[in-house]
């Protein structure tokens, strides 16, 4: 079913729900990281329609999605094709956005612009989405709280490089690799939500950087040392997504 144009005669093109074009790049990332789809398998639009019931539109958004993120290639007159699921370039963006998000976390709170209130409305949807289990409404949520520490920041280059790294995605891709416990993951939220409450600004940024780089799974933190890092108040450990 289509609907009218301005002009009163000319159908407007159809355009793909976001909801269910972030549905089928789920759905295929999963199956791309479990092995389902295996490297170099082709991935044929109206195959994948049809396995996920729906029109070519969301599906076409899903894989220049995917391509982008680095999970899918384009081969000319050869069509798409899975590319070999690489954790390193996931890792690498986590490095990067550690110091985004760091930085971020400097200037919204030098500025007083956090937004702590919706922050923490943001935490109790995650508490209540791991207990249903629901992974995907778990990333969504982790991705709308830091995106306010990015808003709040009052940078707009700062935000632009952050959205380039296609958070949200990469969010739903760490959280099918790694399957942590959900709980946990609200967990590490709210505690570093805590720290941000507690408005000491050195504590907070580390707390901010360490809670990405921990992402990164690399053998030592930022310092060199072995996922743990200290700050005059105390120890802080490595914590996720």
């Amino acid at each position: 079913m289509t609907t009218e144009g301005p002009a009163g005669g000319t159908p407007a093109p159809r355009r793909a729900k976001p909801l269910l074009s972030s549905n089928i790049r789920d759905g295929l990332v999963e199956m791309i990281v479990s092995g389902r789809l295996e490297a170099g398998e082709r991935l044929v639009e109206t195959r994948i329609a049809a396995d996920f019931n729906t029109s070519q539109a969301p599906v076409r958004e899903a894989l220049r999605e995917l391509e982008g993120l680095g999970l899918v290639e384009s081969r000319p007159r050869r069509g798409r094709h899975v590319v070999p699921f690489v954790e390193q370039t996931i890792r690498e963006a986590y490095v990067v956005r550690a110091a985004l998000e760091e930085t971020a976390t400097r200037l919204a709170m030098l500025g007083g612009r956090l937004p702590l209130e919706a922050m923490r409305r943001d935490v109790e949807e995650m508490y209540r989405n791991a207990a249903a289990g629901d992974v995907r409404a778990m990333g969504l949520a982790s991705t709308r709280f830091h995106r306010r520490v990015i808003v709040a920041a009052a940078n707009r280059l700062l935000e632009r490089a952050w959205e380039s790294l296609q958070i949200e995605a990469r969010t739903a891709i760490a959280l099918v690799v790694t399957d942590p416990d959900l709980t946990h993951v609200a967990d590490e939220h709210s505690e570093l939500l805590a720290v941000l409450e507690e408005g000491d600004l050195e504590a907070a940024c580390l707390h901010a950087r360490v809670h990405q780089w921990a992402y990164a799974d690399l053998p030592h933190d930022m310092h060199g040392t072995e996922r743990t890092v200290r700050h005059p108040g105390g120890v802080l450990s490595a914590p996720g997504s």
